[in-house]
């Protein structure tokens, strides 16, 4: 989600790539094995790999992942088993939220290339069987939009109804405190409404200032977009990634919300997530720029994945149910919040491994008969989960792999965030200058005037700062780790001299080299696809372990998620031992055999299959 995401000035904010399942993309088809469901593209087969400014090309001096830089990097992709490619936004933007405020849809930043460049990055990867799929950022522009300048310049202006403009609430003055037209927040801290001395009106803003909410009640708004999305899909892509696409559409009464104890803005999702035309936006939106899943004349399989903060297990089927043919794929953040306090992420507690397999388990059930599941732990907002779930120092190898196995044999599309492939860890942040992110900069000063101290201030950005995931990949061991031979936009983690890409492609235990045997078994194993998935110990603090059934195909996946040896005690494990099941991977050298006893080392991960009655 692009909420509070500030990437610095330029660069590539992140690249997602979708890492093949049992399909293959031939001569621009997605070609299913047969059983599988038809959903557009097939995004049951899929993991999906998100990459945070990539390498630029050898020789680039300015420190910003660039079209390039990404194409230079391919290969690597391909020896991964990518299958598609997702970039974050590449528009013209002012940069306030790292690509996130557009100011023109339909063109490439300078800070990244041309558009030249941008169609040879879609013939490289075409030419390797890779999709690619754009960020799609239309809950709101930047405020240097020809739109909002537009919409902004007049209250007769004919795109005034365009944004979200209100007046000062009944009998007071607009720019004064408290006359905002409700009292909602912005993501990013502050009054989510801005005041234009111009027109003498507010509009609203649910992330920055320069980031003005579309008003998607406007049909000229609407086709507007169509037409936009229409002429990236006729210039080769092949799907769209929806940022935060379920705050479209808004109570047009726009209430107030609850304001919690102690705070000073009120809650307005309940008015802007999921609202009321939601679906009927989201269909019209499929049905104006695809027919059958492709576009006219083509007959490219298109992807679409919605970004949905708050969504709820009953909406998320809705979304993704086929028949509905509004998304595949809907991105949930509920897990990724078990470990927060009251504070959010700037106050991480303890995971409590219980918690986390609760709403695991709710999602796969909930969406287990219709609808499709993300599978991820880190994305560019979040922090490493090495470094959060894991242990980032004795044990960094082996538990990145652990949380891996966990992770991409559940049901639905996995996604691996870049860098993640390499058991990349946290920041070790040491002072605050080296803050780049908008939300933790504003935490920085709010805590400021709160009198919390610096230290404890560096403590919070260390376990939960969105930084944190947005070092540059680490390709190698020199000094700016590959990624550039000038200065690089945020600073490169120290520990690149042993965790690198470049000395794991070379060594068969790596990270790497498990991500890889992972998405191989991907391809292969229809019951990672379509099996059912049965949570077992869902009371054990220290176990992850849970079935996946496919007729006579069964696999079992077991996993310690502790730093201490444990015993499993699962009560038909006998027939997984008496079973002749094999072993289809681990974290470990030399796995013990399975018994009815069987102890968990540190970190371990194993997974075993059987087939037959």
């Amino acid at each position: 989600m692009a909420v509070g995401d500030l990437i610095a000035p330029g660069g590539l904010r992140c690249i997602q790539v979708l890492i093949g399942g049992s399909d293959q993309f031939v001569d621009g088809k997605w070609r299913r094995r047969s059983g599988h469901a038809e959903r557009s593209g097939d995004c049951d087969a899929l993991h999906l790999l998100v990459c945070d400014r990539v390498a630029q090309a050898v020789g680039d001096r300015d420190g910003v992942g660039d079209i390039a830089g990404i194409i230079s990097k391919l290969d690597h992709l391909v020896e991964l088993g990518v299958d598609a490619v997702w970039i974050s936004p590449m528009y013209p933007s002012p940069q306030d939220d790292a690509g996130y405020d557009i100011s023109d849809y339909r063109g490439i930043d300078p800070l990244f290339g041309t558009l030249d460049d941008f169609d040879d990055l879609v013939e490289a990867l075409h030419r390797r069987g890779i999709r690619l799929i754009m960020d799609l950022v239309v809950n709101h522009t930047s405020d240097e939009h020809d739109w909002f300048v537009e919409s902004a310049s007049s209250v007769d202006s004919p795109k005034r109804d365009w944004y979200w403009w209100r007046p000062p609430r009944d009998g007071m003055t607009g720019g004064e405190p408290g006359a905002e037209p409700n009292n909602w927040g912005s993501v990013f801290g502050g009054s989510a409404w801005k005041w234009d001395a111009t027109t003498a009106a507010y509009f609203l803003h649910l992330f920055t200032t320069k980031q003005p909410d579309l008003d998607w009640e406007n049909p000229e708004v609407r086709e507007a977009v169509y037409e936009m999305m229409r002429w990236w899909l006729d210039r080769g892509i092949d799907g769209f990634r929806m940022d935060v696409i379920n705050f479209i559409s808004k109570d047009t009464e726009l209430p107030d919300g609850r304001v919690r104890a102690g705070g000073r803005f009120g809650n307005g999702m309940p008015h802007f997530v999921d609202g009321p035309r939601m679906h009927e936006f989201l269909a019209e939106m499929r049905r104006e720029t695809t027919r059958d899943g492709r576009r006219d004349g083509s007959d490219r399989e298109l992807f679409w994945v919605g970004e949905m903060p708050g969504v709820t297990i009953e909406n998320a089927v809705d979304y993704t149910d086929p028949a509905n043919a509004e998304v595949d794929i809907v991105f949930q953040f509920e897990h990724v919040g078990v470990d927060h306090g009251r504070g959010g992420r700037f106050d991480v507690q303890p995971l409590r491994l219980t918690d986390l397999k609760t709403v695991m388990n709710r999602w796969q059930v909930g969406l287990s008969e219709t609808g499709w599941n993300s599978l991820y732990w880190c994305n560019h907002d979040q922090p490493r989960v090495v470094s959060r779930f894991g242990d980032d120092g004795e044990h960094r190898v082996r538990s990145a792999k652990m949380w891996a196995t966990v992770l991409h044999f559940h049901r639905g599309t996995p996604f691996v965030y870049q860098g993640e492939e390499l058991g990349m860890t946290n920041y070790p942040f040491t002072s605050l200058d080296e803050v780049r992110d908008v939300e933790a900069a504003n935490h920085v000063t709010q805590a400021r005037q709160a009198g919390v101290s610096d230290d404890e201030i560096i403590d919070r950005l260390r376990a939960g700062s969105r930084d944190n995931a947005r070092t540059p990949v680490q390709w190698d061991a020199s000094e700016r780790a590959g990624f550039t031979t000038g200065e690089p936009w945020i600073a490169i983690n120290p520990n690149h001299v042993g965790i690198n890409a470049a000395d794991q492609r070379g060594d068969p235990s790596s990270v790497f080299h498990h991500y890889r045997r992972m998405i191989e078994l991907r391809h292969g194993l229809d019951v990672v696809i379509d099996g059912v998935f049965e949570m077992l110990l869902p009371d054990d603090e220290s176990i992850y372990a849970y079935t996946r059934t496919l007729g006579d195909d069964r696999l079992l996946v077991l996993a310690n998620a502790t730093g201490d040896t444990v015993t499993v005690d699962i009560a038909d494990l006998d027939a997984w031992v008496s079973g002749n099941s094999d072993l289809v991977i681990a974290n470990v050298d030399d796995p013990a055999p399975l018994t009815t006893d069987l102890v968990l080392q540190p970190w371990e991960a194993r997974v075993h299959r059987r087939t037959g009655s």
